[in-house]
């Protein structure tokens, strides 16, 4: 299959989904959808290429996390992390496995499935659409600080963590080496940095300050510990 009949493939299930949507929305927080990739993985492309659909969507927040663990096999991701690595990890721990793999989608922290399956990506996204959410999540930002707030109804019945994203939102990279040796490859919203912020017990209302320097795009989240279910997500372009 070409680059470009995937692409096409990707756009027509991509636009099914979208249109299906809207009459399923139950949550008020867009659906928070992770991609694990790598530019060294060979499989990982039409992944990255659904990933350009996704983000266009307002009822999703998509961000591509570059891991590191392909790094051996010749090429050196120009994004990879050991932290994203680990974040995998921790996923994957929650429910009882040992293994990682590229294109991984989690979807709303709890959906598992595989990136470069668009049909079944968009199904975990409304599996999680359909979610009602107990907390309502508002961010704003001046300058570089933002203001978080945070509420629950009814309150929590555990911990949540806060945590605040910054990504890039789109670069093409040429690839020298490795699996996708020769190809130009682009990735859209590539994450930069990943902080937690602060544990909310969830009881009482959150008011909290946060520095965000610079001019990059911000996510805020508030997700369940393990990591688990995501509760609410706010993106700020």
């Amino acid at each position: 299959m070409t680059d470009v009949t995937k692409r096409q493939l990707v756009s027509a299930t991509f636009g099914l989904w979208l249109g299906l949507s809207g009459a399923a929305l139950a949550q008020t927080s867009p659906v928070l959808v992770e991609l694990y990739t790598s530019q060294g993985c060979s499989s990982c492309p039409p992944a990255d290429a659904f990933m350009e659909e996704l983000v266009k969507s307002p009822d999703v927040i998509a961000l591509s996390l570059h891991v590191d663990y392909w790094d051996y096999i010749g090429w050196r991701d120009t994004f990879a992390s050991p932290h994203f690595t680990q974040r995998q990890k921790a996923y994957a721990k929650a429910v009882g496995s040992r293994m990682i793999y590229t294109p991984q989608m989690i979807v709303g922290g709890l959906d598992r499935v595989e990136g470069n399956d668009p049909a079944q990506v968009s199904e975990a996204i409304r599996r999680q659409q359909a979610r009602v959410s107990p907390v309502r999540l508002t961010v704003t930002r001046d300058g570089d600080q933002i203001f978080i707030q945070a509420e629950a109804d009814p309150p929590l019945s555990a911990p949540a963590r806060i945590q605040v994203v910054r990504y890039l939102p789109e670069a093409t990279v040429a690839i020298g080496r490795g699996e996708n040796e020769g190809r130009e490859v682009t990735y859209t919203n590539i994450v930069t940095d990943w902080q937690a912020v602060a544990d909310w017990p969830g009881q009482a209302p959150l008011e909290l300050t946060a520095v965000a320097a610079g001019p990059d795009p911000v996510v805020v989240i508030v997700q369940s510990d393990g990591p688990a279910d995501v509760l609410a997500a706010v993106q700020l372009k």
